[in-house]
């Protein structure tokens, strides 16, 4: 935990949602079960195994410490959660947290629950991929699946995309998307269907090409997604759904799941795609083992399958 006590000491609270500190990289040993998080105006400490009150005293001190260096003049709110496979504990140490918790990333707002199981709204390990959809989205349509809040879809319409198709199984997820839509100013271009993925490629097909389709499905979330048999599922109907000279990002984020998993999927299922990049992850979470970290990946139609 030292290590974690000495990292805060550099800490910054700036106007963007982020991550302070990432100890599940495995980068600082002793602290691998923490992490810390900056969702303006509350700071979120994690931590992945149990604490007592004498260790959970020391690294409430360490933040507070860092924040009256930073914001003497302003109270600090501090949140935090333990998890535990599924079980998830999660308590107001300081302060207060907004029952409207609205954060921003590059320009764009969303809507965030910190109090509510360990999905906030928002995953901080994609901002790289959001940013890079913002970039190449301009006169696009775009196909988001397994939407979630809806992202990517607000990246890529700040991107000006002409259209974006967001799809969920999860309407309370949507719903979320939709408010972050209305909340950036988005009352039109974009499409929200609370479907089964595996269940509406009629739909989908209807409603494509795509020129862009970012597929940042859960690992393993069963009746939803599970990547070691669904990933395949998947890839299978990619490609029809995809412009002739559309690009897909494949997302993959299972620590006991590889890079060349993913490669490999795709070679066997979508043999019509061509690697182009990986999309780094943001430094904060740099890894000591990439197969470990969130997997981004970027394909684009090779020219022999392409359509006449």
């Amino acid at each position: 935990m030292q290590l974690f006590i000495e990292a805060v000491k550099d800490v910054t609270f700036g106007n963007d949602v982020s991550r302070l500190f990432h100890g599940r990289g495995g980068r600082y040993p002793g602290a691998e079960h923490l992490c810390l998080d900056w969702f303006a105006p509350v700071v979120l400490l994690t931590s992945f195994k149990p604490l007592n009150e004498d260790e959970l005293a020391a690294l409430t001190q360490a933040i507070e410490q860092r924040w009256i260096e930073l914001h003497k003049a302003e109270p600090l709110n501090l949140v935090f959660q333990y998890r535990s496979g599924g079980e998830t504990h999660t308590d107001i140490i300081q302060g207060t947290v907004p029952e409207k918790h609205i954060v921003e990333e590059n320009g764009a707002q969303f809507h965030v629950h910190l109090l509510r199981g360990q999905n906030h709204g928002l995953f901080l390990d994609m901002c790289n991929g959001r940013q890079w959809v913002r970039e190449q989205s301009a006169g696009k349509k775009v196909l988001n699946l397994f939407a979630y809040t809806c992202g990517f879809s607000i990246a890529a319409l700040q991107g000006k995309a002409a259209e974006v198709v967001n799809i969920d199984m999860s309407k309370g997820a949507l719903s979320i998307g939709k408010q972050n839509h209305m909340l950036n100013d988005f009352g039109a271009g974009a499409r929200f269907l609370g479907h089964d993925i595996f269940k509406s490629w009629g739909k989908l097909t209807k409603l494509g090409p795509y020129d862009l389709i970012v597929a940042d499905p859960p690992s393993n979330q069963k009746g939803s997604f599970v990547a070691t048999k669904d990933y395949a599922r998947l890839l299978k109907r990619l490609p029809d759904l995809l412009a002739s000279d559309g690009d897909v990002l494949l997302c993959l984020n299972a620590p006991e799941l590889t890079i060349e998993f993913l490669k490999q999927q795709v070679a066997s299922f979508s043999p019509s795609l061509q690697f182009c990049e990986q999309i780094a992850n943001p430094a904060v979470f740099a890894d000591i083992d990439a197969n470990k970290a969130l997997k981004v990946l970027r394909y684009r139609k090779a020219p022999e399958h392409l359509s006449e």
